[in-house]
């Protein structure tokens, strides 16, 4: 029976793509493991694997197709034996892939029942705990066929997916029945007003010349995000001034003796270890907020905001309280580089518990932050700036200043324990041999 082939979740929190480029044809056989397309998502573009083996009846979205929705079938496979004549009538595209102009021919559609299409796959099933199960439509139809419940069974396909050869040899369990509470819908919570609309801002600007510059997947997600973060995280912030003369001179010398092995340490790769190591001094603060609840995390892993064209990633590095300053250099460098390529995989600019956003560079002296859910805060970092200060003497003298805020989630930390984390950031980069310790 032929098999839909289905627009795939590259990501946890990837709802639409745009499938970039076909790298098959109607009429390539393929396996499970060859490239079918590449997908781009709001962050990078991907290739997409298949995990069925099978021919490629018919290719259902044509490539450079946006917006086109996760568990959309892009494709129709054929298995062995079968040909094109078994693909009854190709299914029309769902309204999800359509160009949004479409929408509004939905009234006109023929009420005359159409020619049957290939056979649906089972909808995609869900843990117990709500959570996506990741299986191919033709596991998930011989699993129906079966009775089998997908959440027993362990994939060994690309990244746990369940595949064909996951659900052959299994037998079927008594599934218990769903709470009755799962089976109401959560209401749907109202929409918060957006603004005026683009035909009103338009009309607005009517006689001025301007440029209409479309959104593309980046830029949606950033808007949606932070727009939603500042509606719904309760923020708070904390500013804190950091003298660097010290940093400074322990860096020199470090770079001195790094200059050998091609390493240059940047006084980043600093603030990264001093947050790191802040969160295992504060470990209340090394948490994230899940809704109803909070996730305190054993390792520190923090992220780093990285400015590409048309928006940001915030690339993670794990384990940072582990590591050396100089394997951070080289880690953040490396993830930075590909960052601006787009060539970052979700896993490595998803998690985290904590951001750093650092315009310093740039000559800011401070700002503040928007804390990037379900992060539980970001330290806004400014640049170094020479200032009179008074010494432990009582004299006066100049020293470098670098200014911070740190944006706080308050559902997750509170002011006192808040600050407690700030003192700890400030007191390891201006001891940083500490940080070695």
């Amino acid at each position: 029976m032929p098999t839909e082939i289905l627009m795939p979740a590259l990501s946890p929190t990837m709802e639409e793509g745009t499938l970039a480029k076909w790298l098959v044809k109607e009429g390539d056989t393929v396996s499970s493991g060859d490239l079918l397309a590449e997908i781009e998502t709001d962050k990078a573009t991907m290739e997409f694997e298949a995990v069925d083996e099978g021919i490629v009846g018919k290719i259902l979205i044509p490539e450079g197709t946006e917006g086109v929705k996760v568990n959309t079938a892009i494709a129709i496979l054929l298995e062995d034996g079968e040909s094109a004549d078994d693909i009854a009538a190709a299914p029309a595209k769902t309204p999800e892939a359509a160009p949004a102009a479409d929408a509004g021919n939905e009234a006109a559609a023929p009420a005359a029942s159409e020619a049957p299409a290939p056979a649906p796959a089972p909808a995609a099933p869900v843990k117990a705990d709500g959570g996506r199960i990741f299986a191919s439509p033709l596991a998930r139809r011989i699993a129906a066929q079966k009775g089998l419940d997908l959440a027993q069974i362990t994939g060994s396909g690309p990244h746990g997916r369940i595949v064909k050869a996951d659900v052959e040899g299994a037998t079927a369990t008594a599934t218990p029945p769903a709470p009755a509470a799962a089976a109401a819908a959560p209401a749907t919570a109202p929409a918060a007003a957006s603004g005026p609309s683009a035909d009103m801002v338009a009309r607005m600007y009517d006689g001025r010349e301007y440029e209409e510059i479309q959104l593309d997947g980046m830029r949606k997600t950033i808007a949606a995000r932070l727009g939603e973060a500042k509606q719904t995280i309760p923020h708070f912030y904390l500013r804190r001034d950091i003298k660097l003369d010290a940093l400074l001179k322990f860096r020199s010398q470090l770079n001195k003796q790094l200059e050998g092995r091609g390493v240059k340490l940047s006084v980043n790769d600093f603030i990264i270890k001093a947050v790191a190591n802040a969160l295992q001094q504060v470990p209340a603060c090394n948490a994230v907020w899940a809704g109803d609840r909070v996730l305190q995390l054993k390792p520190s892993d923090v992220a780093v905001a990285v400015a590409i064209e048309g928006g940001l990633f915030t690339p993670v590095l794990q384990d940072a309280d582990m590591k050396s300053l100089s394997a951070l250099s080289t880690e953040m460098k490396d993830l930075a580089a590909r960052a601006r390529e787009r060539k970052l995989a979700p896993h490595e600019y998803q998690g985290g518990t904590f951001a750093i956003s650092n315009l310093g560079m740039f000559g800011i002296d401070n700002f503040d932050a928007i804390v990037n859910p379900p992060h539980a805060g970001i330290l806004a970092v400014g640049t170094g700036v020479k200032k009179p200060v008074v010494g432990d003497d009582g004299e006066l003298t100049v020293a470098t200043v670098m200014s911070v805020t740190m944006s706080v989630d308050h559902r997750v930390i509170d002011g006192a324990l808040g600050a407690e984390l700030l003192k700890a950031i400030v007191d390891n980069l201006e001891n940083p041999m500490v940080m070695l310790a």
